[in-house]
């Protein structure tokens, strides 16, 4: 058979039927009237065009992605008996041109069948696996909804998708737009125009005849389009549906039962709630994609523009789409601006986004050209009880859960909050605990909170979050200690941004009673997490909303049994004062990130006056964070007060009914005093184990890691290294479980150091310093630190000079602390000790001198009382090999000193060892035997000034 020709005859039998050339393949332009013009009208009564077209498609005709077996469209949408007009066909390679009736059509072959879908005019860009999902999701079901908020890239997403199908189906993929449909009556109406069936007329047959035959079915455009496809295998888009959803619900319902071969892919923001439905959410871009998106679009309106141009541009271009939620309408917009902004400066801008992102597309709907016209379109399907809660979520941080959105907006959220969901303005998603949250994507967020500015109610709804989330916290802080300390840790890290955002509110309302309660239950989970930097700016933040409970004249503490929050605000009388004084004492204690602060002669005055308002034994001085006030007798050096501090809390926890657990605490610092202070009398080891079994008890894991830790180091300071090695190794198995970073991080450089100090296991340790150093760069808590010093003391006594001074000059550059006083005289002394070892005598006499007059602060005796007679030790190696040895008699008159200052019962480091040793040598070589023990004996005699005058 010939090629098809459409039938131009008014009278006699019909010899063909099929699409009107007129009309065939006509770009549609979205809008009801051309709507038709896009599509083929019949030109006779049959309704499948099959029969006029008797051809088959040839297999070979095809090309090989229409072979593909791998995504083959549901069999409803495939004949490959059927063979397309070729009118049709013409029409769509020449999408402008529509041949005259009586014009012979093209008689080339082309397999694609009708279509009203318009070419795009911009590249598809990150979306291929959401393709493949929609393949195989209209492979299984007839109705299937692509999902999401606006401006998410459904439009496009659809047809490239429906395009994608192969084989294609074999009456085409047809486009009916509903956006400009503002009456959901009319919506059947606009489908018979996209879909080419608004005029089906009967050729051959008389005016009366007609009327019969079809004045019912003219008179609903819901029968014509079934006549229309009935017993076509077509792929039918219907976008946008959000606004007419019931119209499109029961239009869909009704073609989908009466034409068994239709397939429907719809795009909403809200679920048409058909039967069978299939729902694919439409997903933000990730960044990647997202990154992509905004380079292709920015290349278009600033040629050679490249996110990746230089790091400023990566990073703001990153910030760009992530603040945008990665949506593709919002990087576009934003991608226009940088005709005249440049990213950094775009990013800057996007808390002001809906002024920002203006400069749409003159050709779309005017819904699509500004942000915040996308999102004016979906509050505007709202109703008032769905704007209500809405508008109250934008208050929370990082999602909520359901109770949480209950408690702020309203025992009718649950019904309202499942329509949002369903129409895209909320996402839900299981957490990390399984259960659902729910949150607001970035743009949705701040433009429903400018909808609550407006309503008056940002007051009462942020008091609302504040006082629910400051419950959450008082009532979760005493599950940190106990069995369901995971559990409670879980809670608050899930709820982490909502707690930061309360008490920014309680901090900008001026309300010290929330601010203070919130901060007080939060102050044992930042010891936990290491948050030391944030802690001790929300504390700060706290202290000025009320009077210093700390200023002269001193006021001395009474006995408070009850923690300050075991009941809600307010506080008052005792109670209050100590509440004031507890956010003070936990804010000196996270000042060890600035300890050379407290320095200073007043700051040194306030630990003076904070150290005389409380008694030893005093219940509040037993649990956090009364406890920290031992910091503040620590800093001041005073060795006699600490012990009586530490020994009256041991006891006071255990004739205290309910201080278990401050017991253990009380315990273990103690074990970590007893460590560390060689010459006072007690058990270090016991301590620890003790609090071991309390903790083991009552089922507290990271009570257990700092137990473990702290018979890790008795172990240590025994020389009982492997022993120190095991507790270390099953500290950080529970510090692991809890999720404790920063706790895991420094028990691994304990445990790298003792490694290496056993001599057996030099290439473990090593490694697991050097892993410590490489994950813990940048941060501000020990582990870096110490692990840098402990690996470089190991390089030293290995002679691996270079890499041991590279390791302290790392310590030096990245450590902010380094100048505090104990941290400054270690590492003085470790650079005096690489120099003498490489000649550098004098450059090591001069470090020695500056690590020395460190050690004999009050602070460093306290901690560090070994610290004299390594930094004596170290000036001696250095006095050896000043002039050729000319005072080698010094340097053993110093190492004399130095062995005389060592504490009772401490075990020597191996550095300590190794600068021991090479003292020895290099004296007795200079001297000979007899002169060295002269010296030595000499130096027996003389006071540490007379030593430090020596070198």
């Amino acid at each position: 058979m010939g090629p098809w020709r459409p039938a131009v005859r008014r009278t006699g039998p019909p010899t063909a039927r099929g699409p009107r050339s007129a009309s065939a393949g006509t770009p549609s332009t979205g809008t009801p009237s051309s709507a038709s013009a896009g599509a083929p009208r019949e030109a006779t009564g049959a309704a499948d065009p099959a029969a006029a077209a008797p051809g088959h498609l040839d297999p070979g005709h095809l090309d090989p992605g229409h072979r593909d077996a791998g995504h083959r469209a549901p069999a409803a949408l495939l004949d490959p008996g059927h063979r397309a007009p070729a009118a049709g066909q013409a029409a769509l390679r020449n999408p402008g041109h529509c041949a005259p009736a009586d014009v012979p059509a093209d008689p080339v072959f082309d397999p694609r069948p009708p279509s009203n879908l318009r070419a795009r005019l911009t590249s598809f860009v990150g979306r291929e696996a959401d393709i493949d999902a929609i393949r195989a999701d209209l492979a299984t079901s007839r109705l299937v909804t692509l999902l999401g908020p606006g401006g998410a890239g459904k439009t496009r997403l659809s047809q490239e998708a429906a395009e994608a199908l192969r084989p294609a189906p074999r009456d085409g993929v047809w486009l009916a737009e509903l956006a400009p449909v503002d009456d959901p009556a009319a919506v059947p109406e606009a489908v018979l125009t996209a879909v080419g069936a608004r005029e089906t007329v009967l050729y051959g047959a008389g005016a009366e005849e007609i009327r019969a035959a079809v004045a019912d079915r003219h008179d609903d455009p819901v029968e014509r389009l079934v006549e229309h496809c009935a017993r076509r295998r077509m792929l039918l888009l219907l976008d946008n549906c959000e606004h007419v959803v019931d119209a499109a619900a029961h239009l869909v319902e009704e073609l989908l039962a009466r034409c068994p071969h239709l397939t429907v892919l719809a795009t909403s923001r809200e679920p048409l709630g058909v039967p069978g439905e299939l729902l694919r959410p439409v997903e933000p871009l990730p960044e990647p994609a997202a990154l992509r998106l905004l380079a292709d679009r920015g290349a278009a309106v600033r040629p050679g523009f490249r996110p990746d141009a230089d790091p400023g541009t990566a990073d703001a271009c990153a910030e760009i789409c992530r603040r945008l939620d990665g949506l593709p309408l919002a990087i576009e917009l934003a991608a226009a601006r940088l005709r005249l902004l440049t990213p950094r400066q775009i990013a800057d801008r996007l808390d002001d986004r809906f002024r920002l992102l203006t400069s749409g597309s003159r050709t779309v709907l005017p819904r699509q050209q500004t942000l915040r016209a996308v999102v004016d379109w979906s509050w505007e399907l709202l109703d008032t009880g769905e704007r209500e809660v809405l508008s109250r979520l934008s208050v929370f941080a990082g999602g909520c859960d359901l109770a949480a959105a209950e408690a702020v907006c309203g025992p009718a959220t649950l019904e309202a909050l499942g329509s949002l969901v369903d129409k895209s303005l909320v996402v839900a998603a299981p957490g990390p605990g399984g259960e659902m949250r729910y949150r607001l994507l970035e743009t949705v967020a701040e433009y429903a909170a400018e909808r609550l500015a407006e309503s008056g109610e940002r007051a009462r709804a942020e008091r609302a979050h504040l006082t629910y989330y400051r419950e959450l916290a008082r009532t979760t802080e005493p599950l940190l200690r106990g069995r369901r300390q995971g559990e409670a840790i879980a809670r608050l890290e899930r709820e982490y941004e909502n707690l930061r955002t309360a008490l920014r509110h309680a901090v900008a309302a001026r309300d010290e009673q929330e601010a203070l309660c919130l901060a007080l239950s939060l102050v044992v989970y930042w010891q936990m997490r290491d948050v030391r930097v944030e802690a001790r700016n929300w504390c700060a933040e706290v202290m000025a909303l009320g009077p210093d409970p700390f200023a002269e004249p001193v006021r001395r503490a009474a006995p408070v049994w009850e923690p300050c929050i075991a009941a809600p605000p307010p506080m008052t009388g005792e109670v209050l004062h100590e509440a004031r004084r507890g956010v003070h004492l936990a804010h000196l204690a996270y000042m060890e990130t600035e300890l050379e602060a407290w320095e200073s002669p007043e700051a040194k005055r306030k630990l003076q006056v904070i150290s005389e308002v409380y008694e030893p034994g005093m219940p509040q001085t037993c649990r956090a964070p009364g406890m920290m006030w031992f910091f503040a007798v620590i800093m001041l050096g005073d060795t006699v007060r600490m012990r009586a501090i530490i020994d009256a809390s041991v006891q006071t926890c255990r004739t205290t009914p309910g201080f278990e657990w401050e017991l253990a605490y009380a315990l273990q610092m103690r074990a970590n005093l007893l460590a560390n202070r060689a010459d006072w009398a007690g058990d270090a080891v016991r301590d620890a184990e003790e609090a071991l079994e309390i903790h083991r008890r009552i089922g507290d894991a990271w009570g257990l890691a700092e137990a473990l830790s702290a018979r890790g180091e008795a172990h240590e300071r025994k020389g009982e290294y492997l022993k120190a090695a095991a507790d270390y190794e099953a500290a950080v198995e529970h510090a692991e479980h809890l999720g404790a970073h920063a706790q895991v991080a420094v028990l691994r450089a304990r445990l790298g150091s003792a490694l290496l100090e056993t001599g057996d296991h030099d290439e473990r340790g090593e490694r697991l310093l050097r892993e410590v150093i490489e994950q813990q760069s940048g941060t501000l808590n020990e582990a870096m630190p110490a692990a840098r010093l402990f690996l470089a003391g190991w390089l030293g006594t290995r002679d691996r000079l270079a890499e041991a001074r590279e390791q302290v000059r790392l310590l030096r550059t990245e450590f902010t602390l380094s100048h505090f006083v104990v941290f400054d005289g270690f590492i003085l002394s470790v650079e005096a000790w690489l120099d003498a070892l490489d000649g550098r005598h004098e450059e090591a006499l001069d470090k020695a001198r500056q690590a020395l007059h460190r050690a004999q602060e009050p602070l460093s005796l306290t901690v560090a009382p070994q610290m004299r007679a390594a930094c004596l030790t170290v000036g001696a190696l250095a006095l050896a090999g000043v002039d050729g040895g000319a005072r080698a008699s010094d340097a053993a008159r110093c190492l004399a000193v130095a062995d005389e200052l060592t504490p009772p019962r401490h075990v020597a480091s191996s550095v300590e060892r190794h600068c021991r040793d090479r003292v020895v040598a290099c004296v007795r070589d200079a001297l000979g035997e007899q002169a060295y023990e002269a010296a030595y004996a000499e130096g027996g005699g003389l006071s540490l000034e007379e030593a430090a005058a020596l070198l």
